[in-house]
């Protein structure tokens, strides 16, 4: 099993920056493929960003590319979501995930991650 806490998200003003972070517990965290989704009101939860395990690739939403930075801390055991230029659109709850893949697993699907934190209110002000 594994434990995945978020940072405490927050409330800001469109344009302004927000770092979230995840820390796991209870697994190896390089062996682990992380992810950020995020489900706004009514929404359906979607994909933001994710990093591999093994090669730190990163991948993004077209929504939040050149906006959003996701990186890992193997040493930390800590994954994070930093987000700049932030717009009101952003606003949801956000939720790290995680899981150790065994062959094809599309890395923006949210059934693909089995393990999951509590979620993180981001409220943006317009």
């Amino acid at each position: 099993q594994v434990q995945l806490v978020e940072s405490r998200g927050g409330f800001v003003q469109a344009g302004g920056s927000l770092r979230l972070s995840c820390v796991a517990s209870g697994r190896t965290f390089s062996n682990l493929r992380m992810g950020w989704f995020r489900q706004a009101p009514g929404k359906e939860r979607e994909f933001v960003a994710a990093v591999t395990w093994n090669d730190g690739n990163t991948y993004y939403a077209e929504s939040v590319k050149g906006r959003f930075t996701i990186s890992r801390d193997n040493a930390k055991n800590t994954a994070y979501l930093q987000m700049n230029s932030l717009k009101a659109e952003d606003t949801a709850v956000y939720y790290c995930a995680a899981d150790n893949p065994t062959g094809y697993s599309p890395i923006s699907v949210p059934d693909e991650y089995d393990y999951w934190g509590q979620g993180t209110q981001v409220t943006v002000s317009s």
